[in-house]
């Protein structure tokens, strides 16, 4: 999944971006309110990670300006206020949850898991398909018993799949989710990553649940019997 973290703090910034990213999110990050609101016109985000106090334009309008646009991509306000009226305030405005600084690293990893539950319609960490699991928390892959090791991008791409099980996704779309602004790989990251995908979690089994549907994309889905 994509992450949008917009904190002018450049320790802070680099710190969490650091976090997130061992987490296997991609993570574009940027250091006030208006460079995170242009980013936002014209990039799909699974979560959003917005500082309150930013320069030039503070979380809080970010927000409003993005709920104003009908996007609904959940957010998760951050803050160094601890006062009940600063937390309703950013509720009220359409942000999903909130957090104070400090505050633990893997407090808000939880927290980012937990928005992401909701957003895609989850109650609890592991995905299945068929006999294939995948738990967001500890980042267990398994295949009926068989424990299958990832590396964080492939964890990320079948997290995705998994998360829109039975829906087709672009290439497109696919890379913009699971890649960020910085990277600068070959055109065909895609398809060389879902062959990755395919070898470790259908080599070994006779049911196939990683589909090519010609012309529009891939699929995670359990064929009907």
């Amino acid at each position: 999944m994509r992450i949008l973290f917009a904190e002018d703090e450049p320790d802070l910034n680099e710190i969490v971006a650091q976090k997130l990213k061992s987490d296997g999110y991609s993570v574009d990050c940027c250091f006030n309110g208006e460079e995170a609101l242009d980013v936002l016109s014209y990039t799909e985000y699974d979560a959003i990670i917005l500082d309150i106090m930013m320069p030039k334009l503070d979380g809080l309008s970010v927000l409003k300006k993005l709920r104003a646009s009908g996007k609904s991509t959940p957010v998760l306000l951050l803050t160094a206020k601890d006062g009940v009226e600063d937390r309703v305030n950013g509720l009220d405005r359409g942000a999903n949850d909130y957090l104070v600084k400090p505050f633990s690293l893997e407090e808000l990893s939880a927290r980012i898991r937990a928005m992401t539950r909701t957003s895609f319609g989850r109650v609890s960490n592991v995905l299945t398909v068929a006999d294939l699991s995948l738990d967001c928390a500890s980042h267990l892959v398994k295949r009926g018993e068989r424990v299958i090791n990832l590396s964080s991008k492939e964890f990320a791409l079948l997290e995705y799949l998994m998360n829109n099980k039975g829906t087709v996704l672009s290439r497109e779309k696919i890379e913009n989710h699971i890649w960020n602004f910085d990277y600068e790989g070959g055109t065909n990251v895609v398809d060389v990553y879902i062959s990755y995908l395919r070898k470790k979690i259908d080599g070994e089994s006779p049911v196939k649940l990683i589909h090519t549907v010609r012309g529009r994309g891939y699929v995670i889905r359990e064929e009907a019997k």
